[in-house]
């Protein structure tokens, strides 16, 4: 949630990578990109990291790799349907490939986290900073 706030707050505005574009209903009471992304931050991911994490299977790492695996698909099945309807679009470079690299990494971490926080912690920002590079985000997002 941390992460994906403070890439609507740097990013979103100056250099998206993606943006949502709320049709039908949700267009005709105003939602914007902003709308979407903090809902998807206040109730997709909670539920995401309490489902994931009290169901991650102990013991036999296949069988965690799986698990993990299982929930990269969902992600990924579900973007792929915003993109399909045209409630999603990329820009700057960001593709559904990276999403789904995204998505491995964010699982990946968010079980190290678990286990050990600090771990977790630079390894996030060792993934921010490749992201930072790889995209060529300009300094001048800093507000």
């Amino acid at each position: 949630m941390l992460g994906d706030f403070l890439y609507l707050y740097l990013l979103s505005d100056l250099y998206p990578m993606w943006t949502y574009n709320p049709r039908g209903m949700d267009e005709q009471i105003g939602l914007t990109n902003t709308h979407v992304s903090l809902s998807v931050m206040l109730i997709k991911y909670p539920a995401t990291v309490f489902i994931f994490l009290s169901k991650f299977p102990e013991g036999k790492k296949i069988k965690q790799f799986l698990y993990l695996l299982l929930w990269v698909v969902i992600y990924a099945v579900n973007e792929w349907i915003d993109l399909k309807l045209n409630l999603i679009q990329y820009n700057n470079g960001w593709n559904f490939y990276w999403s789904i690299l995204f998505d491995f990494v964010l699982f990946t971490i968010l079980r190290i986290h678990y286990l050990k926080t600090w771990v977790a912690w630079i390894l996030s920002l060792l993934f921010v900073v490749f992201l930072w590079n790889i995209f060529e985000v300009p300094n001048d997002v800093f507000r």
